[in-house]
């Protein structure tokens, strides 16, 4: 029989997976994967919640305190960053990440399992989480005490496959913030920008604070589609961070930076880093390779109304 409930709706997702089959091999690979996935899921009843099922390298679970939920992705965290810190942990273990993304409200509970809006948001939001963070609605969020939404940065809305409707999200960044970002930041200029201008196939895209966070990818609901093969539907992520536009990989095959004047190449392999005067984002490869997508990227410190201006996205493929 089914029944209509309100739930907080977690889904988690183990990546890096692919690395350890490789490095591993099959037996040992899945051995690693399915403890740890067994080892998320006893975060779930304990903090007060119901394991609806695991799902090869990641877990769906719901909660009816969205404070719990919210508890249980801290410590699945915690667990995986403990993990990867111990002694003889193999390298390629301590390379898994982990993406969670939740969302609140009514669904139906049929034979254990559920269905509805929320756990269709959920579902759709975890495909826009960087490494080691957390994503959680609006409606996830007010229901947090003041002390830890603090600890929540706004990513504005976002458009999410399948909906018609964007859904405002905010995000847990991961332990110990932007590392990419702190890395660089004696080059990062001190003046806050006012937005950023990206060039693809001679075409000129303005984009200001406020049209922020930005994804681009080959997904209908990515702010800058870029249609080639290299690209994943969501390939990665422009937002605004500490005063600072970040970007973020959310890809399979990577997003590369090279900035204006240097000849290093940054990989972002599922990482962060800053964005900083001008250069070029690679997707799927550096901006050396042939064949590969280039953006080419500058951070606007003042609007200047004379240049060509899109601040509504393209509606399709260019």
């Amino acid at each position: 029989m089914a029944t209509i409930k309100r739930r907080t709706v977690l889904f988690a997702d183990l990546r890096g997976s692919t690395g350890l089959y490789e490095t591993l091999g099959n037996a040992q690979a899945t051995s690693v994967v399915t403890q740890t996935i067994n080892a998320l899921a006893q975060k779930v009843p304990a903090m007060g919640g119901q394991l609806i099922k695991t799902l090869g390298d990641g877990l769906m679970a719901v909660f009816s305190v969205p404070s719990m939920a919210v508890a249980c992705a801290m410590q699945m965290h915690d667990h995986l960053e403990s993990t990867a810190a111990a002694p003889h942990t193999a390298p390629a273990v301590a390379r898994l990440r982990l993406q969670i993304a939740l969302a609140l409200g009514e669904v139906v509970e049929v034979n254990g399992d559920c269905f509805g809006d929320a756990v269709n948001v959920a579902a759709r939001l975890l495909d826009h989480a960087g490494d080691n963070e957390t994503l959680i609605t609006s409606e996830v969020f007010e229901e947090l005490a003041p002390e830890a939404q603090a600890n929540y940065r706004s990513l504005d809305r976002m458009r999410l496959r399948g909906r018609a409707e964007p859904v405002e999200v905010h995000m847990l960044p991961p332990r110990g913030g932007d590392n990419a970002a702190t890395l660089m930041e004696t080059r990062i200029d001190l003046a806050e920008p006012e937005g950023l201008q990206l060039v693809w196939h001679d075409s000129l895209y303005r984009f200001t604070r406020h049209d922020l966070p930005l994804l681009i990818g080959r997904g209908s609901t990515c702010g800058l589609l870029i249609d080639e093969a290299r690209v994943s539907r969501t390939h990665a992520r422009i937002d605004w961070m500490g005063g600072g536009l970040q970007v973020t990989d959310l890809s399979i095959n990577g997003t590369y930076v090279r900035f204006s004047g240097d000849d290093e190449v940054i990989s972002l392999r599922r990482g962060a880093c800053t964005l900083h005067g001008s250069g070029e984002i690679g997707l799927g490869g550096t901006p050396n390779e042939v064949g590969v997508p280039v953006l080419q990227f500058s951070i606007m410190s003042s609007l200047d109304d004379t240049l060509p201006m899109r601040l509504t996205p393209p509606a399709g493929p260019f």
